[in-house]
């Protein structure tokens, strides 16, 4: 698969993910083993102190991880599990939600993604995710 169809491919399973939609997500870059995604920070995504609320980040690692893994496993995949560490309170324009691969197998794969704020175009990392993305057979869902 060329690097467009692939980018096309990622763009259209986005596109059918109501809840990111919602959120604002965008995928700004997909190959094999790397994905980047961008969710603009807006008042509708904070929560009661003003930081981007834990669930948006998780959302953002959760894809991350998951479509990452897909480079390397193919389409038919799930998140098996992650874990999430957050680093500091969300503020800023923009989150930006960067995955790789760590190690990959025939059935799973062992993902990273580290989440950061951008406020005047500086970067700073607010959270972490390592997680297992396991393939799965259509009997299976």
């Amino acid at each position: 698969m060329t690097h467009n169809e692939l980018f096309n491919l990622g763009k259209q399973t986005l596109d059918a993910q109501a809840f990111s939609k919602l959120i604002g997500a965008e995928l700004i870059e997909f190959k094999e083993g790397e994905v980047v995604f961008e969710i603009p920070i807006r008042k509708d995504l904070l929560q009661h102190h003003g930081f981007v609320h834990g669930g948006v980040l998780s959302s953002a690692a959760d894809n991350a991880l998951t479509f990452v893994g897909g480079t390397v496993l193919g389409p038919e995949i799930i998140t098996s599990e992650y874990k999430i560490n957050y680093l500091r309170p969300a503020l800023g324009e923009k989150l930006i939600a960067r995955g790789s691969v760590i190690s990959a197998g025939k059935r799973q794969a062992v993902c990273r993604c580290d989440v950061f704020t951008v406020k005047d175009e500086v970067e700073k990392i607010c959270a972490t995710a390592q997680g297992t993305i396991v393939t799965f057979t259509q009997d299976e869902k």
